[in-house]
């Protein structure tokens, strides 16, 4: 049955500064700009946390790691496995494998293939990468992004690691991208499928066309101002991962106002329910 994960970008305003990368047009390069925020707990603290509160996995954006080098990943394995949390996923947050600019497309998929050593050298299951930027009607792109997930692909699976791909940003918003980008690969990508991120009309029919494809759910919320979140709304799109085959994780995203924790619980509460057999069974 389901299980409780979380994202660290839930607590995007607790982990610390964050390292984001980004395009520099002028230098050909990826940069990194800190945005400081409060670190009030380390990411080396965070899986015996999650531990305690009876989570099972967690997935890291790839902005949340402090360092890269060999010490401290080996630090956050030993993390890992002494709290006995899974490293579900990687979360790389930036890159666009289907820019129509040939150097950039493949320095961003150089950069990718750094994370996914990082993925394998740390343990983590699998690592997420973004299809693309370009509008989702953009054949050409498509086929890009078909191209450059082969690419990662044949990089990935001798580390152990699986690439998986996310209904985010422009290019896979829709789920007949989704879909194609799957059919494509012959199943050797994976999919998360992220409540938030489809056109709300689209939405309901898209997460449950696409259960069938989940490797890990990301269940965000809608919120209000107070960050209460509309929890009909919420089951709604729970229900769908109830009714399919799903086993696996559901993680809770949480990026509302106020005390990122106390928004956290809030979405537990609701998600607990899904993660409980008995309960599940009457859905």
């Amino acid at each position: 049955m389901p299980y409780l994960s979380l994202t660290t970008w839930s607590l995007h305003r607790e982990l610390g500064p964050l390292n984001w990368t980004y395009w520099d047009e002028v230098q050909k390069s990826q940069q990194t700009k800190v945005e400081e925020q409060p670190e009030n707990i380390t990411l080396l603290e965070l899986p015996f946390e999650l531990a305690r509160q009876n989570f099972r996995s967690l997935e890291i954006c790839h902005f949340h790691f402090p360092s890269t080098e060999a010490e401290y990943l080996q630090q956050l394995k030993e993390a890992f496995e002494l709290s006995g949390i899974t490293f579900h996923c990687l979360l790389v947050d930036y890159g666009d494998i289907s820019n129509e600019d040939s150097y950039r497309r493949n320095s961003d998929i150089e950069f990718i293939k750094k994370w996914i050593d990082v993925a394998a050298t740390v343990g983590a299951k699998s690592v997420r990468v973004i299809a693309g930027e370009a509008n989702p009607g953009n054949k050409t792109a498509l086929e890009l992004a078909k191209q450059g997930f082969r690419q990662l692909v044949e990089y990935a699976q001798p580390k152990g690691v699986r690439v998986v791909t996310e209904n985010f940003k422009q290019l896979a918003s829709t789920k007949e991208n989704c879909l194609e980008l799957l059919n494509s690969s012959k199943g050797e990508i994976g999919l998360t499928v992220d409540f938030g991120n489809f056109l709300p009309e689209h939405k309901y029919h898209s997460i449950e066309t696409l259960m069938s494809y989940a490797e890990s759910v990301h269940a965000k919320a809608n919120y209000d101002k107070e960050g209460h979140i509309d929890s009909e709304e919420y089951k709604r799109s729970l229900d769908l991962v109830a009714n399919s085959d799903y086993n696996g994780p559901i993680t809770l995203v949480y990026d509302g106002p106020g005390n990122l924790w106390d928004g956290i619980n809030r979405i537990k509460t609701v998600v607990e329910q899904y993660c409980n057999k008995e309960i599940r069974t009457k859905l």
